[in-house]
């Protein structure tokens, strides 16, 4: 499936930006235990993984290249996803 680079970093920010907040209301509940910590933890990972890969992928111009960077950025969707 070929994706077009500006409607695959809008479907990706809209992504984040759900996540984000599922993130910002579990951090607000006010106890954690050490599973949530975890999950947070591994949650800002993946976060930054996929900063650092869209920034990549915006000054991606081999196509073979931007083709890794997409399969990556799926696959970090793709487990932020399963774990809201």
């Amino acid at each position: 499936m070929a994706w077009d680079g500006d409607a695959l970093v809008e479907q990706m920010e809209e992504v984040f930006e759900r996540q984000q907040a599922a993130a910002d209301a579990r951090a607000h509940k006010g106890t954690s235990t050490v599973e949530e910590r975890a999950r947070s933890a591994q949650f800002e990972s993946l976060r930054v993984s996929r900063s650092r890969i869209m920034t990549q992928l915006s000054g991606a111009t081999n196509p073979s290249h931007r083709t890794v960077l997409e399969r990556a950025l799926k696959s970090i969707n793709d487990q932020m996803a399963d774990d809201e």
